[in-house]
C-alpha cells in the first residue's frame, strides 16, 4: 500500500480552520454590544472563557476609560428593566450587589429612577393587580385572607418590602371599590 504510515496520522477536521485567539478586549466589547454589563460580570464571563486575569483586567480598564463600560450606567439600566418587569427594589439591589456594582452606583441608580418619576408603590400595585380577580371572587372570608397572604408572599419574593406589599394590596382594594 502506498499509504504506509497513514494510520499514524491524526484525522483532520473537515473544512475546519483553527480560529485565532480573540483578545480579551474584543470579547468584552462583543458582550457589551449586546447589553450593559458590570465590570465584575464582564470579568466573570471572560474568566469562564479562559482569559488570563491580567489580560481581562487590562481589557476592562480600557473599556472603562473609553466609556464603553460604566457600572453606574449598568445599574441604571438594570433598575429600569427589572422594575418594568415587576421586580422590587430589594431584589434589584441584591442582583446589583452580586454583580459587583459599588454601593454608590447602586444608590445613584435608584435616585435617578426616582428623579425620573418612578414609584415603587405603583409597581407593587401593578404586580398585585394579578390577584384582584381571585380576591374579588373570594369575598371577605377565610379564602380571601389566604389569598391576601399568598399575594403578600408573592410580592415579597419579587423584592418588595412588607410595607410596599401591604400598601399595594390596599391600593388594589381601593381601586376595587370604585364603581
Amino acid at each position: 500500500m502506498s499509504g504506509e504510515g497513514a494510520d499514524d496520522r491524526e484525522p483532520s477536521p473537515r473544512g475546519r480552520r483553527e480560529r485565532p485567539a480573540v483578545p480579551a478586549y474584543q470579547r468584552a466589547l462583543g458582550l457589551l454590544v449586546r447589553r450593559e454589563h458590570s465590570a465584575t460580570e464582564l470579568k466573570r464571563k471572560l474568566r469562564g472563557k479562559g482569559v488570563e486575569v491580567d489580560e481581562l483586567d487590562a481589557a476592562v480598564e480600557t473599556l472603562q476609560r473609553q466609556g464603553f463600560q460604566d457600572d453606574r450606567r449598568y445599574a441604571e439600566a438594570l433598575v429600569r428593566s427589572r422594575a418594568l418587569a415587576g421586580q422590587g427594589p430589594i431584589r434589584i439591589r441584591a442582583e446589583l450587589r452580586v454583580n459587583g456594582v459599588p454601593a454608590a452606583d447602586v444608590d445613584a441608580a435608584f435616585e435617578a429612577a426616582e428623579a425620573e418619576g418612578f414609584d415603587w408603590a405603583d409597581t407593587a400595585a401593578r404586580v398585585a393587580a394579578r390577584f384582584l380577580p381571585a380576591l374579588r371572587a373570594a369575598g371577605r372570608g377565610a379564602e380571601a385572607i389566604k389569598l391576601r397572604h399568598k399575594a403578600v408572599g408573592f410580592l415579597l419574593r419579587r423584592g418588595f418590602s412588607q410595607d410596599q406589599a401591604r400598601q399595594a394590596l390596599a391600593l388594589c382594594a381601593e381601586g376595587d371599590d370604585e364603581p
